[in-house]
Order: C-alpha cells, then structure tokens, then sequence
C-alpha cells in the first residue's frame, strides 16, 4: 500500500475559492485516503519549499546552541501556555514503554505579542518566521477540513467552527519543529528509536520533512510502510480526535521514526503543524453514535500529555 499524493493547487493557499467541480475531485480522492490508509501528500499547496527551509534553517541554529542558551525557553516555563517553548533531548517519549525519544523540539504554541522569544545573534528572525509560516499552516488547514466536511456530505463549516480559535490562548495548536542529532550507536538504549511508535493527538497534522528517511506509518493491514520526503509535498495524516469525531470512518496512523543506519551520523528535520480543535469544542461522534463518548478538545490533549511527559 502507498500514500497517495493529491494535487491540492485548485484550492491552494492564497487563492480565495475553490469550484464545486474541483472540490467535488478533492473530496473524493480525500476520502479514499483518509479511510484506506489515514495519510495523503498533497502538492501545489500555496506554501513554498523555500519557506519550509526558512523555517528549518533558524531551528537548527536554535537547537545547535549550548543547552544553557535554551534552558530559559524551556516547554512549562510560559506561564500562559504550558505546552509552548523547547522539549529537550529524550525527555518526551511518544511510546510510554519505549526510553526517551532521541530528538528535541521546539513548540509554538502561542502568538501572544509579550511571549518570549529566541533572539541571540543569528536568532533575531526566529519569531517573524515562525510565526508567518504558522499563519500559513493555518491558511491551509482550514481548507483542508473544509474539503475534509464536504467529503462526509457535512456542512462546510462543521469542522472549521471548532478551530475558529487558532492562533490563541483557547486552541492548542501548535507548530512544532524538530531536530534529531546524530545518533551514536554506542549510547543507544535498547528499544530505543528517534521518535516511538504514536498516534498524533487532535485533528489533523502536517508534516514537512527534510530529506533524510526514517518515518514510517502503520498500515490498516498493520504492516509498517516509509512515507519519505516528496520536495514540494506536505504529508497529511488524521488524528486521534478526528477518528473519535467520525466514528472511525477516518483513520488515525500510527507512525514513528526510526534509527539511521549504523555508521550514518546525519541529522534528520521536520516541522508538524499540530491542528487541535478549540480548548472547549466538545467532539462526538458525526453519526449521532455512542462509539466514543463526548470530550472536550482541551481535556483530551491533557490527558494525552501525561502519557507522553510521565510525571512532569
């Protein structure tokens, strides 16, 4: 089984509309993808390869700084948003059962004007670019729930009025850019992977990728298959509270990144784009069904968190 990848440029961002004919086509082939295999790739989505680079570039100078230089923007030192700021280096494990995952990340997780920000020299740009390729994130989100809706004949706006709040202090999304270091073979714990086996939390995820391999996602047959790095691509996959929402018609993909070779000492990067319904959005199920019961957006993303951080 492969992912598909789907030609998104009829309602790429940017543009203010997209035909009923074209997100006729959209749908579909949505549709099949979400509920064959949980993923697709789109391309032609309006945000540019040399805008993910951007972005990859000034996290890497973050991340290659000394651990004293990024302590003080630490993840549960904002007092306004608990998930905002740096994760450092094994301390999440996104398997519970697995050793700490061997990246670190840094979470944007508010656009609050008086947050804190990166700005050492080489840094003084981290906040303008992140922020403006967050906004894109966004940009593009809302339209693919919005062909995401119209795919289960709902009304358009059924999804896209519970993340009216993205961007605030009352929606958890968050854009989070990841840096895997070189791994020494020697200093690997057993069982150890650069990110555990997981599923992702909210709605939907997007994913860019530097070109360096190692994700892989469960299949429905539950077989692991690579999803690699298409240039000019964004790797869509569904969430855990999507697939609660639809009554399983959508699928959550499980998928996890694993070590590099032996002997391979290259750094691997990625930006996820984490799109959360809003903190008090109650998600049921779309069937009228009792399959999972009703949740808020907020409540469940705590949850999850416990399981990732343990005790912190």
């Amino acid at each position: 089984m492969e992912i598909p990848v789907v030609d998104f440029g009829a309602y790429e961002v940017g543009d203010k509309d997209v035909s009923d004919e074209k997100l006729e086509i959209l749908s579909r082939q949505f549709k099949t993808a979400f509920t064959e295999v949980g993923l697709v790739y789109l391309k032609n989505t309006g945000i540019l390869q040399e805008q993910v680079d951007g972005v990859m570039s000034i996290s890497k100078k973050f991340f290659l700084q000394p651990e004293e230089m990024k302590l003080p923007f630490s993840r549960k030192s904002f007092t306004n948003n608990v998930n905002h700021g740096w994760v450092s280096f094994q301390s999440e494990r996104l398997n519970p059962e697995r050793p700490g995952d061997l990246k670190e990340a840094f979470n944007i997780t508010s656009l609050d004007p008086d947050m804190k920000w990166p700005s050492s020299d080489g840094l003084t740009e981290f906040r303008e670019i992140q922020s403006a390729f967050f906004q894109r994130c966004k940009d593009l989100s809302l339209r693919v729930l919005h062909v995401m809706a119209h795919s289960l004949g709902l009304e358009p706006e059924v999804f896209l009025n519970a993340h009216r709040q993205i961007g605030t202090e009352t929606n958890d999304t968050t854009l989070r850019t990841l840096y895997y270091p070189p791994v020494k073979s020697d200093g690997v714990k057993e069982g150890q992977l650069r990110c555990g086996e997981h599923s992702d939390y909210g709605s939907i995820t997007l994913l860019f990728q530097s070109p360096e391999g190692g994700l892989q996602v469960r299949t429905t047959s539950g077989e692991f298959i690579s999803a690699p790095s298409i240039p000019g691509t964004v790797l869509i996959n569904i969430a855990d509270l999507m697939q609660r929402w639809t009554s399983d018609v959508f699928l959550s993909a499980v998928h996890r990144v694993l070590l590099p070779p032996v002997g391979d000492s290259s750094t691997r990067q990625s930006l996820a784009f984490f799109v959360h319904p809003d903190d008090e959005a109650l998600i049921t199920c779309f069937d009228g069904s009792d399959k999972y019961p009703p949740v808020k957006s907020g409540d469940y993303l705590i949850e999850r968190f416990k399981n990732s951080y343990g005790k912190d």
